[in-house]
């Protein structure tokens, strides 16, 4: 027997056993989405839907300025390639950036958070149809939008919401 592949699998029971503590933890699965949308929750005092797959958003702000308001948690390796617009409505894209990808070829991507972004989705379908922008899977943001939105690590010049010292920490834990 192949020596790789008797250590692959051992290392896939291990990385079982990980995603089944991180999944009992959440509620929810190991999956990248779900996780961002568990850290979210914690931090930005979302109740989250009950329902995982739900159309259109994922919870409801509990607290703070944007109470009551639906939001639609995105967490992405890379930015790079845009962020995906549902055709349901919600009121914020709140967005989870692990930070972009150089090069090519397959390697690990760290579980990290570099960059959180919280977008008005009204006012950002209103600047995608002024500019023309197709509007759906991958939509591409401009530099200048994820510069107004940023919330974390710094807040951009439009930023909707202004971090406590402890909601910069908690995501600190994930830099």
């Amino acid at each position: 027997m192949n020596e790789g592949l008797a250590e692959l699998a051992t290392l896939l029971r291990e990385r079982d056993g990980i995603e089944k503590r991180i999944a009992d933890m959440t509620g929810r699965s190991a999956r990248q989405g779900d996780v961002g949308e568990f850290i979210a929750a914690e931090v930005f005092g979302i109740e989250l839907a009950r329902n995982a797959v739900q159309a259109g958003h994922d919870g409801w702000f509990r607290s703070g300025p944007l109470r009551d308001r639906s939001v639609n948690v995105k967490a992405y390796t890379s930015l790079a390639d845009g962020i995906d617009i549902s055709p349901h409505p919600c009121d914020y894209y709140l967005v989870l950036d692990a930070g972009r990808r150089t090069g090519s070829g397959v390697r690990h991507h760290r579980w990290r958070i570099t960059e959180v972004l919280l977008f008005d989705a009204r006012r950002l379908l209103a600047e995608f149809a002024a500019r023309g922008v197709k509007v759906g899977y991958a939509t591409s943001l401009r530099v200048a939008d994820r510069a107004a939105a940023r919330l974390y690590p710094t807040s951009g010049p439009g930023a909707l919401l202004d971090l406590t010292v402890e909601q910069r920490a908690a995501l600190d834990l994930f830099a």
